[in-house]
Formats: C-alpha cells, sequence, structure tokens
C-alpha cells in the first residue's frame, strides 16, 4: 500500500476490503438509487428517435423550427415516462439505468451501420435490442439517407478539403489532420437562462410569445412567413415541455395510489403536486425549483444534440433564494436540500451522451460528459457570489462517490479564503473535482468581444472549459480540431505523412535536409500551419451556411432574450445583438513545440545532430537509434518556464492568434485559438509517426496546453509559467486552454498541503491562466486498476475537463494518464 492515499483511494480501498462506504449512512437514499445503474453498459433507448421521424415526416415543407416544435409535442406526448423507484426527482429521457439517445437528423445515414457496430467498438460502447435494433434499420434510418446535414456537409466540402478532413468519400472516417467537429452534435455546448424559467414558467413564455403574435402586423411578408412561425414554434414547444410535466404528474399521481409505504406514498403524492405546478408556473420552493430546472434540461436534452451536453449554469445563484426562503421559513434543512440535488445527480448520472459516428467516440471517451455546475465566481455588480449552496455543491462533491454532474469553481482574486481553502480540500479528495475557470482572464476577453461587465461577470461555465453568457452568447457550431503536429511532420517529409504513404497531402516545402538555417525550416513550418489554418476555415465557412439548413432550437430559442425580440431560432447564423464566440482547437502543443525545441537546438544551434539522422531515427520509429532519441530529449521543452521553448510557443500560438484576427470577420464570428482536445490527443496521436521530441510513432500527443509526458521536470509552478509565458496577451483571439496537473496524495497531505493549494490556486488565477484541473491519485493506484478492473470499477480519476471511471476509458487513454508527469511538490 502507498505510504499516503488521497480520500477517493482510501473509500476504494475500503471498497476492496469490502468495509461500508463511511457516507452511506448519511446519504442512504442516492446510494440506494446508485447500486441500481451504477457500472452498467448504457442502452440504447430508440423512442425519442423514432417519434421524431414519424413526426418530421409529416411536417415537409415547412419552417425548420415549426416543424422541431410539432416534432417535439409529438415525443412530449408519446414517449414513455418515468418516475425512479425512490427518487424525489421526476424524470429520465430514456429507458431504466444508464441510457443514450438518437439523434438521426444528425447521422441517421450511417445510423443502420453504427448501431451493428457500437455494442462492440473499443471506445465507450452502447448495447441495444434485436428488436429496437430493428426499428433504427428499417424505420429509421431509411428516412434519413439523403437527408442529414452530415452527408450535405461532405458533399460541400471541396476536394482540397475533403482530402484533410476525411479518409474516406463518404466523410465517415476522420483523417485526424483538419478534423470538422460540427457533425456529430447538432450545437457546441451551452447553458440556458434556468433562472428565467424559475421565475417565468413556460407558461409565462408562452403568454409573451402569444403577444407577440398578436402584435404582428397582419400584411407584412415577413412577419407572415418568418415571425409567425417562429412564435407558433414557441407556443408549442412550451405546451410540449408542459405536457411532458403533467404526464409525469398522472404517473406519480397513480403510482402514490398503489403505493403501500405510507412514506412514500406521501412523496409521489408532494412530486405528482410539483409537476402539475412547474415547468409552466414560477417555482416556489426549493423542491418545485430543482423539479423545473431537471425538466428543462431533460427536455433539452431530448430537443438535441447538444456537443458534451447542456450545462446547469450558475446554479448556487439562481436556486440560492428557493434555498434561503425554504431554511428561513423551517420547511426544509441542509441535509433535504443537499438529497434533492443529489437526486438531481443520480438522475444526470444515467443519461450517457452516446457518440454514433467512430470519431465522436474517439474524441469523448469513458462516456465524456461535461454538465458543469458552475459555483463562486462574482455577482453581475463584480461582487464575490459565494454563498450557503457553493459550500453545499463541494461538500457534495467530497461525500456522493459520482463523477456527475461536473462541478466548476470560478476563480476571482478576491475570492475567499474559506472558499479556496473548501475548494482545494475537494480537490484533494481525488475524484478530479473541481475544475478551476479564471474569472481575471475569462471576463475581460468577454468584454474585449463585445459584453457588458455585468454579462461577463455572470458567464457559466459549459462544456469542458468553455463559458457561455445566456442571453448574449448565440453562436452553436462546432468548430475544427488541428492537428498541428502532423504539420511539423509534413515539414520533415515535403508535404507527406508516414502513415499515408506517397499521397501528397501538404505543400512541397522543400527537402529539410537542405535547409541551412532555423528560419528556413520555420518558414516551411509555417506554409504547412498556414494550410491547416485555411482549410479549418474553410471548413467553418461552409459549416456555417449550412448548419440552419438542418438544426433547429425552439426551446432553446424560447429561453434566450434576442431569439424572443428578433423571432430567429438559435441556429441562425447571425442574430443581432448577439455575441458569435467559436474557436479552432490546436491539438499537440506540448509535442510540437519540443519537436521544434529539439530541431532548432540540436540541429541548428548545437550541430549535434544532422537533419538527415533526426528524420531517418523518426522514420524507423527510433529503431536502433535510441542514442539519437536520448540526444534529442536533452533539447529545451515546455512546461520548464524555460524561455528557449515557451518563445517558440508563443511563436506558433500567435501564427493561429493573427490568423483568428485577420479572417474571422469573414466567417461573421470571433473564430478564436483553443487547447482542448478531450481525449481526442489519443486519435490524433495514432495518424502522426515518430516525432523528435523523442515521443514514439503513433502514441497520444500532448494534450491541452499540458507539457508533454514527462517533459515537465522542474515542478507545476513552471507548467504555470509557461502557460503564461506562451499566450499572446496583447490580443483578444483567444479562447480556452485546458491544464491538466497531477499530484501525489503525499504532495497535499494534511492542512500544510491544503494552504500549498491554496497558494497555488493563488498563482493561477495572478496568472491570468483560463483553466486547470487535478488528478490527485498515486500512479501505483492506476497500475493496479489497469491490471484488476473488476476491483477498481468505482475509481474516479480526472481525465479532460470531465471526470470518468477509470476502467471505462481504453488502454491508451489509462496509459496517457499513467505517464502524465507525477508531481511530488508544489
Amino acid at each position: 500500500m502507498q505510504c499516503c492515499v488521497s480520500p477517493h483511494e482510501q473509500r476504494l480501498l475500503d471498497k476492496i476490503e469490502g468495509k461500508e462506504d463511511i457516507y452511506r449512512a448519511s446519504h442512504p437514499r442516492v446510494f440506494k438509487i446508485l447500486d441500481t445503474f451504477d457500472g452498467l453498459k448504457p442502452v440504447i433507448d430508440v423512442e425519442r428517435a423514432q417519434y421524431f421521424t414519424e413526426s418530421m415526416k409529416e411536417t415537409e415543407g415547412e419552417l425548420l423550427t415549426l416543424r422541431w416544435a410539432k416534432a417535439m409535442k409529438h415525443i412530449a406526448e408519446n414517449i414513455t415516462v418515468y418516475i425512479d423507484e425512490d427518487n424525489l426527482i421526476c424524470g429520465r429521457g430514456g429507458v431504466k439505468g444508464r441510457y443514450g439517445l438518437l439523434y438521426p437528423e444528425l447521422d441517421g445515414d450511417f445510423l443502420d451501420i453504427a448501431i451493428k457496430d457500437l455494442p462492440n467498438r473499443t471506445e465507450s460502447p452502447f448495447s441495444i435490442s434485436a428488436e429496437d435494433a430493428k426499428i433504427v434499420i428499417e424505420d429509421i434510418a431509411p428516412y434519413w439517407k439523403g437527408k442529414t446535414y452530415h452527408e450535405a456537409l461532405n458533399a460541400a466540402f471541396p476536394a482540397d478539403v475533403h482530402k484533410l478532413s476525411y479518409d474516406d468519400p463518404e466523410g465517415l472516417n476522420s483523417r485526424f489532420i483538419v478534423n470538422e467537429t460540427s457533425s456529430f452534435r447538432s450545437s457546441i455546448q451551452w447553458v440556458h437562462d434556468y433562472e428565467k424559467i424559475l421565475k417565468r414558467g413556460f407558461g409565462g413564455i408562452k403568454a409573451e410569445a402569444l403577444e407577440k403574435i398578436e402584435a404582428l402586423d397582419p400584411l407584412s411578408p415577413r412577419d407572415n412567413v418568418e415571425k409567425k412561425p417562429f412564435l407558433d414554434a414557441i407556443v408549442i414547444v412550451c405546451d410540449a415541455i408542459i405536457i411532458w410535466a403533467q404526464r409525469h404528474a398522472a404517473l406519480a399521481r397513480e403510482l402514490a395510489e398503489k403505493e403501500t409505504d405510507m412514506n412514500r406514498k406521501m412523496e409521489l403524492f408532494k412530486m405528482a403536486d410539483i409537476c402539475e405546478r412547474v415547468p409552466e408556473h414560477p417555482a416556489r420552493t426549493f423542491h418545485e425549483a430543482v423539479q423545473s430546472q431537471w425538466f428543462t434540461q431533460m427536455f433539452s436534452r431530448i430537443e438535441q444534440k447538444t456537443g458534451t451536453i447542456v450545462s446547469n449554469g450558475r446554479m448556487d445563484q439562481y436556486l440560492y433564494p428557493f434555498y434561503k426562503a425554504d431554511i428561513e421559513n423551517g420547511t426544509i434543512d441542509d441535509d433535504q436540500a443537499l438529497e434533492l440535488l443529489e437526486c438531481l445527480w443520480v438522475g444526470m448520472a444515467q443519461f450517457i451522451d452516446l457518440y454514433v459516428s467512430p470519431t465522436g467516440g474517439a474524441f469523448n471517451e469513458g462516456y465524456a460528459h461535461w454538465e458543469a455546475v458552475t459555483i463562486g465566481g462574482q455577482t453581475p455588480e463584480g461582487r464575490d457570489a459565494t454563498n450557503e449552496l457553493t459550500y453545499m455543491f463541494l461538500k457534495s462533491k467530497r461525500e456522493f462517490p459520482l463523477h456527475y454532474p461536473d462541478l466548476a469553481a470560478r476563480i476571482h482574486s478576491r475570492s475567499p479564503e474559506r472558499y479556496l481553502a473548501d475548494v482545494a480540500e475537494t480537490i484533494k479528495d481525488g475524484s478530479g473535482f473541481p475544475k478551476l475557470i479564471n474569472d481575471e482572464e475569462v471576463v475581460p476577453i468577454y468584454v474585449s468581444k463585445g459584453a457588458t461587465f455585468a454579462e461577463a461577470y455572470d458567464y457559466a461555465v459549459s462544456g469542458c472549459t468553455e463559458a457561455r453568457m445566456p442571453n448574449r452568447d448565440t453562436y452553436t457550431s462546432g468548430g475544427a480540431y488541428i492537428n498541428f503536429v502532423a504539420a511539423f511532420e509534413m515539414v520533415l517529409n515535403n508535404g507527406k505523412m508516414l502513415k499515408h504513404g506517397e499521397e501528397q497531402l501538404g505543400l512541397e516545402t522543400g527537402d529539410p535536409r537542405e535547409f541551412k538555417t532555423w528560419d528556413e525550416f520555420w518558414n516551411a513550418y509555417v506554409k504547412q500551419h498556414q494550410l491547416f489554418l485555411k482549410t479549418a476555415f474553410q471548413q467553418q465557412y461552409i459549416i456555417n451556411n449550412l448548419r440552419a439548413k438542418h438544426f433547429a432550437q425552439p426551446m432553446g430559442s424560447a429561453m434566450h432574450d434576442l431569439c424572443m425580440k428578433h423571432c430567429l431560432d438559435l441556429h441562425t447564423p447571425q442574430i443581432p445583438e448577439g455575441i458569435n464566440l467559436g474557436y479552432f482547437e490546436h491539438m499537440g502543443l506540448g509535442t510540437l513545440v519540443d519537436s521544434l525545441s529539439a530541431i532548432k537546438k540540436l540541429v541548428f544551434d548545437d550541430k549535434k545532430l544532422t537533419m538527415n539522422e533526426v528524420i531517418e531515427a523518426c522514420a524507423c520509429n527510433f529503431e536502433g537509434k535510441e542514442d539519437v532519441r536520448q540526444l534529442l530529449m536533452t533539447a529545451p521543452c515546455y512546461g520548464n518556464d524555460d524561455a528557449y521553448a515557451d518563445d517558440i510557443a508563443v511563436k506558433v500560438d500567435e501564427l493561429n492568434v493573427l490568423f483568428g484576427q485577420k479572417y474571422s470577420k469573414e466567417l461573421g464570428m470571433h473564430n478564436d485559438i483553443r487547447y482542448v482536445p478531450f481525449t481526442s490527443h489519443v486519435p490524433f496521436g495514432k495518424v502522426v509517426g515518430a516525432t523528435p521530441n523523442g515521443r514514439y510513432a503513433w502514441t497520444a500527443l500532448s494534450d491541452g496546453s499540458s507539457a508533454s509526458h514527462g517533459a515537465d521536470k522542474t515542478g507545476p509552478t513552471s507548467v504555470l509559467l509557461s502557460n503564461y509565458n506562451s499566450k499572446n496577451y496583447g490580443h483578444r483571439d483567444r479562447a480556452a486552454r485546458m491544464l491538466n496537473i497531477k499530484f501525489t496524495p503525499k504532495c497535499l497531505e494534511g492542512e500544510e498541503g491544503t494552504d500549498k493549494m491554496v497558494s497555488f490556486i493563488r498563482t493561477f488565477c495572478d496568472l491570468k491562466l483560463w483553466h486547470v484541473q487535478f488528478n490527485v491519485i498515486n500512479k501505483s493506484t492506476l497500475i493496479a486498476a489497469q491490471k484488476d478492473p473488476e476491483k477498481y470499477k468505482s475509481l474516479i480519476v480526472r481525465i479532460a475537463g470531465y471526470s470518468a471511471y477509470f476502467v471505462d476509458l481504453s488502454p491508451d487513454l489509462q496509459n496517457d494518464l499513467i505517464a502524465r508527469t507525477e508531481h511530488e511538490s508544489v
């Protein structure tokens, strides 16, 4: 056994030894619910796809937003409704247990093929019954052939763009070079204005839409052709969610009548009363507010596939008035409030975001999810926002062993010491929560892009590391993931890649053996880099003009002030007064920078190696060339606060920033650089040969803005400083940076360890870095879990903006996590 383990590791060891979880007695209800589904393989539920398809068949020719609303109402009227045994919160989107939904409007053209493969794939497999598979293959998929967004996008890409995007004519498999991501999600991460629903209810939004209909000019062609159908859609979708809630109320009442246990009978009757009120009407109590929020987020998941799942927003802010009132009037206590929230967590944990495409599955291993609950931060007035609920969310994460929901803690320069200490203690617990987002970076960036300070202060974390300003953000299209390490390999091979042989994928930048200076090599790299950027921006131009023909979001639009004001669906490319914040992804920053540094230092500066020696060593994956590999690995590396490597990193970043600055306006958006790979640094690495930083062929690239595995040798503060040094703070054309750091539990042991972590968080904040997240775990625990997964089923680890069960990850991703540098001091 290790000399020091995290609390999470200790609970796991206790479980292996047959000991009872120390918190089970104080959380009996939610542990009981968790036991019914935890660890089960997810099942595909086809009802949403079936009823959606039925309705779309009947409404062809109508405005897409109106068709979508009618489909939502058809689903609400027919889909099976469920109330989980023992749960105090009603509603789910599919069958009992862990389940995923199908969205045939997105990828129905190959749904019939994918259904056969999903149960057996390595990354996040799903099972499906023979009966449901038959429905998909015979009833759902045939209708969507020739109608899906994926097919339209594949056909729209010019040959030069297609060549770097897809590995087959049908566009089913990515080349993992310049990878579009919009075809496996209807929208990128999103945050709804839940407070609006809690204060007004969908009945209030419906009333607003009806008033707008009455005010339309009956003779206006625009009002009749565009605005009237949009507003009709809002009325219909409001009716739809109300119908859905009322069906839950009826089921709760029916179950209550049959229930013999008097306590459960009274719970069910109360749940029926609540579902009859919300989300149609404003919430009055904490219980009503939690139920209303759940209905809203769950029905939103039924409406469309939001990439990384729709987030929960600033839950400690919009729920706080209801909590405070109920505490003061004595109708609820902290234990009851926490139990309601954790009933929500176990409901959330049963919905699994299903990626049908092989590319989507590879991007999001371990049943990835990012339904972030945002805590802390600042009020719209710029005051500290922490309250009693903030601490309750942190307490729940320490006591209830579930990696749902994701938890994001906003940090600012005046964050209270108590809050930072509680955040530090939760990080030390070892399950990877919370991730930290920095107000000192996010708020000024959003203001520079057009937001007011009040809007920027009120941002909520959504997805892996990004954030949204409800009612001001209006951009929903997924951006490109760009493998710039592939661009580097093309420099070594005059526009070719080892994986693709003699196929000319990139530019012919010349034989690098003939380059006499570092500038010649760098300029060749810049050309390949800009080719990739050019391809990504062409992709996005086409995507931005195509998606509104295939997707609508009437419920999401109903909750957005600007959509209601201008009578435009949220997927409209340009919504007046909106801020279009998008991004393109830089893959493998550490791998790229370290490889460039090795070439510059050892070939051109010190002349210890020839270019030919480097190319030959990489071409043979260092077989028989270990001496060359070891010499290459002596070069300065990113992640060590080393100016030699960091100066290269900031120049690479500048290429992205300046390109975005110049050409984003042609896309009608802010298309900014981001460093957030999820788990895609693994599949992106599988297409790239060995690189001069000593990385072996086909292995993972560095993740996010983290250092290459094992390259960060001078401590975690140096990792922060390299992040700082590599950013172009003089430009606003940047978005999130994901940063992973792994500590040993021994490093953070006791009060001294908590104090060290608080200081580290303060340094992160002062440097104005966007994001950081932690694993606090022993390497030996990960190795033991890999060898004996049955014993370690409940081991939770931090991956890429989310936490997951370690045993749910592919061996490649497990190895990637094991290989991350284990810092033993702060």
